[in-house]
């Protein structure tokens, strides 16, 4: 980019995960659970690093899988964590349907998107975390995530998004229809695309950067294509 900074498009994406885990053997457990560790750690600094209520709001894919280990993360930092399923965890498959089952495992407390109204509050909770949609999102979302996304929006609380603002086009940096307005986004391994576009900051808020152990080699092979 001219502006000397590395932004990834949503094809060079998934060519970075693919390659990691065919080329270079890192299995996509452990990319995700260094997301997830990464992303909890800013979380944590983002609850001033002492206990509080959190709501994650968890989609399907590895987005929502992303904040199902975010939430083991600051389960285990002392946070009080209430997990909001946007899917049906049966759906879930991978690395996501791996750490659905350690929340099972833990008993963290789950809910469904019915209790969206009492628990995307700021009587339930200190922050949101937003882990809905990544960067596959290609089309606006349906009607119950916008309604999810509207609520949100609406809470004034606090938003942690997950690698980017849910609704927002990884490429293009315009809100799919409906489209959170983060706080804070922290995303992985490079910025993305759609960051270039000014008007993504209403959406993104402050951008935090977690590295989660693909090669700089890769990167560079990825951004040569």
């Amino acid at each position: 980019m001219s502006d000397g900074i590395v932004r990834l498009t949503r094809r060079q994406v998934r060519e970075v995960d693919r390659r990691a885990i065919e080329n270079y053997g890192i299995p996509g457990i452990v990319l995700m659970e260094n997301a997830a560790r990464g992303a909890a750690e800013v979380a944590w600094e983002m609850l001033d690093r002492r206990p509080q209520n959190v709501t994650i709001i968890c989609g399907g894919g590895n987005n929502g899988g992303d904040g199902l280990a975010i939430a083991r993360h600051l389960h285990n930092h002392g946070a009080n964590v209430q997990v909001l399923l946007a899917i049906d965890p049966e759906k879930y498959i991978g690395d996501a349907a791996i750490n659905w089952r350690i929340v099972q495992s833990m008993g963290l407390d789950v809910a469904g998107s019915e209790d969206a109204a009492e628990l995307v509050s700021p009587l339930a909770a200190s922050m949101i975390i937003d882990a809905l949609f990544g960067t596959g999102l290609t089309q606006p979302p349906r009607a119950d995530a916008q309604a999810l996304i509207q609520r949100m929006n609406a809470s004034t609380l606090p938003i942690l998004s997950i690698d980017l603002p849910s609704g927002l086009d990884c490429d293009t940096g315009e809100p799919l229809d409906a489209c959170v307005r983060a706080t804070q986004t922290v995303t992985f391994v490079a910025e993305k695309a759609g960051f270039a576009n000014p008007e993504s900051r209403h959406f993104t808020g402050d951008i935090t950067i977690v590295d989660i152990g693909c090669p700089r080699e890769l990167i560079d092979e990825v951004l040569r294509m």
